[in-house]
């Protein structure tokens, strides 16, 4: 069945990018399978996570209860649930994944949204990038005392 909820309500894709099929992990689906033995209506259309009356969460509320306080718990500023998917791109392109599977994880009908969009150079990535373009150009020498510096540059 092809669905999607958007403010806690169910309801049909919107594109046909909007239609796919998104690969977990079997340390996901291990998880899932435990969390649905563990619900009170097990039938085949009763939703993983849902409200006490069996509805959709609405991802508003979501942000507000959950994942608000968690920010708030490990010291960090509140992030949304876009601060999320743009993270995931941004990941996914640090990781090299080639852009056409990144687009189809993130559900974009077009490429140039994935990557102008959702991809982000984090300053990890840059410094990794810069240490790179060195290795290219300076040669070797002490191996102990410039390597040992730019590893210290990469922790930082």
């Amino acid at each position: 069945m092809e669905e999607t909820c958007y403010k806690g309500h169910l309801g049909n894709p919107k594109t046909r990018a909007s239609k796919w099929e998104s690969p977990l992990t079997p340390g996901v689906v291990q998880a899932l399978h435990a969390r649905r033995l563990r619900l009170i209506d097990t039938s085949p259309e009763a939703l993983v996570f849902a409200t006490r009356q069996g509805r959709p969460l609405a991802s508003d509320n979501l942000r507000k209860r959950q994942l608000r306080p968690a920010c708030l718990h490990a010291g960090i500023a509140p992030i949304t649930w876009h601060t999320l998917r743009h993270t995931h791109g941004t990941l996914l392109h640090e990781l090299g994944t080639p852009l056409k599977v990144a687009q189809a994880q993130l559900g974009h009908s077009r490429m140039s949204t994935t990557l102008d969009v959702y991809t982000h150079a984090s300053a990890v990535a840059q410094r990794h990038a810069v240490i790179r373009l060195e290795d290219h150009f300076v040669p070797k020498s002490d191996e102990s005392g410039i390597n040992a510096q730019k590893q210290s540059q990469l922790i930082q």
